[in-house]
């Protein structure tokens, strides 16, 4: 068997409900590639390899968790990426879909890394921390709206699935989880640039409690910030809103 390292922030699903659930959300759009982040004791890996027709590779930092999947699931071997996600390249040269019941320590950095990619991963299904699956799927006006919820929103459609208990993971994390699936936005935000997207962005949300006025001073001229929109705080603008005011930035 294993052993699990709370080093590496390992709490495996154990819930066969849960994981139809998760096969089932995956299997609603169409896909060549796929890269599972974190198959630790194989939960998902086992029903993700016997999916025809796809080219199919896991990314996994322990390398205990690596030898005991290619003894259990031999057709994994060649298939297995010994690394953190956060320092691999690209695994395929063409576009691929995301899948993993992913470590918490490092979801943020994760959804951030996926970003870099994103005009090669179309679609994305993954399980976060409740608390970061709410944030990166909040609209303007939600307590938990924020950078993250931003700057995914500005190029994918975020869907809130469902809720998972944490009685369904062995250890138990102290946290509930929750599953959300990215689908690349069919029409792509109009902006400056990313540059300047994510500039702003950061600098809104910086200091979120002034209004728009005080906190984003410093990206523009002084009589484009006498318009009524500087008068909001960042959690009041859509992501539309900050993609228009990239244009009148400095």
């Amino acid at each position: 068997m294993y052993t699990l390292k709370k080093s590496l922030g390992q709490h495996f699903l154990k819930d066969e409900n849960i994981i139809s659930k998760i096969m089932d959300a995956l299997k609603q759009d169409a896909f060549t590639n796929l890269l599972e982040v974190g198959p630790g004791g194989g939960a998902l890996t086992k029903h993700l390899t016997k999916i025809p027709d796809i080219n199919f590779k896991a990314v996994e930092l322990d390398l205990e968790k690596i030898d005991y999947l290619i003894k259990k699931y031999p057709e994994l071997n060649d298939k297995l990426i010994h690394k953190s996600f956060l320092d691999i390249d690209m695994p395929f040269t063409e576009p691929f879909t995301v899948i993993g019941n992913f470590p918490y320590n490092i979801s943020t950095q994760i959804l951030f890394k996926i970003l870099e990619w994103k005009d090669n991963v179309p679609v994305v299904i993954g399980m976060f921390q409740k608390e970061v699956a709410q944030r990166a799927a909040s609209k303007e006006g939600s307590k938990v709206y924020g950078v993250l919820s931003v700057l995914i929103q500005a190029y994918y459609d975020v869907e809130y699935l469902f809720d998972v208990s944490n009685n369904c993971f062995d250890p138990p994390p102290k946290v509930q989880s929750g599953v959300i699936r990215l689908k690349r936005r069919e029409e792509e935000l109009k902006v400056k640039s990313d540059r300047y997207f994510w500039v702003l962005v950061k600098t809104a949300f910086n200091q979120r409690r002034k209004t728009l006025r005080n906190a984003v001073k410093g990206q523009f001229e002084q009589e484009i910030l006498q318009d009524e929109i500087f008068s909001k705080r960042a959690e009041e603008l859509s992501v539309g809103d900050f993609a228009q005011l990239t244009f009148k930035m400095k």
